[in-house]
């Protein structure tokens, strides 16, 4: 919810896209930084848990203050504030899907991938919905605070989240399982390096394992690409809800249908075994994504809403495949590095986009969705430029 109500916050004070996607993009790249060190803290921690809820209590207090900030301060005195709460955004999405072999291990992995990718659809379903009715009853600065207060709420039960009675965890100190050996490339001292104690050595070796692994580097790759047109696409919705649904809290309405096809995808994926390796699903639900942006910059009217379901439907199996890769590939120890920085390159992108989104929105919404388009075949074409050695 915090995004999308960000940025109608940001049109509404200004009635362009321009404040609302320079705060997003402000938001989601400071996440891609903040994620690249939390990553490296969750593998030396002993309780994770703790961390996490400490940077959900940041994220939340970051929200509020933007609330109170936007409007009211000159924008160049707002971007460092949405900066530092940028810091902490990871901590609601990648941070936790990199604790979940605590839980579930094994052949269970998968399955246990698609409900968790379940919940971020449902968030992004509910999240954009609800900002849309609150902005549009009450006010784009009560939807921004509503979003804080229920980042606020999970402080309290992150704190027990590997405490749960009948659910048997792993230690926090216990390694996490390892996949397969890779084949022989530069990430054969990736283990070794993850074992030292300096949290700098820790990170290079994050990355070194993805740049390593060519199944990890082709769906990091591939997700980021994609996310640069993700990140146009959310700029343009409120233009797009203004233009052909109404009002531009509407445009909220594009951004629940995506993720009303996600979860309902997911929720498929989670009830059968796909014979398709997680690697190629991304590359195939990432073309399908590119199709559903081409065909929203085009459609009229309410019909808009159909394109909007089918880029849902190739984002959620998309975000699947990734975790699955990810759980797949990292190394042991390294699980929490692998995900938040691959998250946090993926975020990177994201932010891109939503810089990029803004500049072009103003020219043309739908040249704008055009060139999303455009970058998100480019995104399956560094599937196929990394799918050979």
């Amino acid at each position: 919810m915090s995004g999308p109500a960000v940025l109608l916050l940001g049109f509404a004070v200004t009635g362009t896209s321009a404040a609302g996607s320079v705060l997003l993009a402000c938001l989601t790249i400071a996440a891609a930084t903040g994620g690249l060190l939390l990553g490296t803290l969750l593998d030396r921690s002993r309780h994770p848990e703790r961390l996490l809820a400490a940077t959900l209590a940041g994220y939340a207090l970051g929200i509020a203050a933007l609330a109170a900030a936007v409007g009211r301060l000159p924008l160049p005195a707002v971007v460092p504030i949405a900066l530092v709460t940028g810091l902490f955004g990871p901590a609601v999405a990648g941070g936790w899907t990199s604790q979940l072999p605590r839980i579930v291990t094994g052949p269970e992995l998968p399955r246990a991938s698609a409900l968790d990718a379940l919940t971020y659809d449902g968030g992004a379903l509910a999240g954009p919905a609800l900002a849309a009715v609150i902005a549009a009853s009450l006010g784009t600065r009560i939807a921004v605070c509503t979003a804080a207060a229920l980042v606020g709420i999970t402080v309290p039960v992150a704190l027990t989240v590997f405490g749960t009675p009948g659910i048997a965890t792993r230690p926090a100190s216990a390694p996490l399982p390892a996949p397969a050996a890779p084949p022989a490339t530069a990430a054969s001292g990736v283990q070794a390096a993850a074992e030292r104690d300096t949290p700098l050595r820790q990170l290079a070796a994050g990355l070194a394992a993805i740049v390593g692994r060519r199944a990890l580097l082709r769906a990091t790759a591939t997700s980021a690409v994609s996310y640069v047109g993700i990140g146009m696409l959310l700029v343009c919705c409120p233009l797009l809800g203004k233009a052909r649904l109404g009002g531009e809290a509407h445009g909220a309405l594009l951004i629940a249908a995506d993720a009303a096809a996600g979860l309902a995808a997911n929720a498929l994926l989670a009830r059968r075994s796909w014979r398709r390796p997680a690697d190629i699903r991304v590359f195939a639900t990432t073309l399908f994504v590119g199709v559903g942006v081409a065909a929203i910059a085009v459609t009229p009217g309410w019909l808009t809403m159909i394109p909007a379901v089918l880029i849902g439907a190739g984002g959620g199996p998309q975000l699947t495949a990734l975790f699955e890769v990810r759980h797949r590939e990292a190394p042991a120890g390294m699980r929490g590095q692998i995900f938040t920085t691959a998250a946090s390159l993926k975020i990177a992108g994201f932010a891109v986009g939503a810089a990029l989104g803004g500049l072009l929105a103003g020219w043309s919404v739908t040249g704008c969705l055009l060139i999303a388009a455009g970058i998100e075949v480019a995104a399956a074409a560094v599937y196929l430029v990394h799918g050979r050695r």
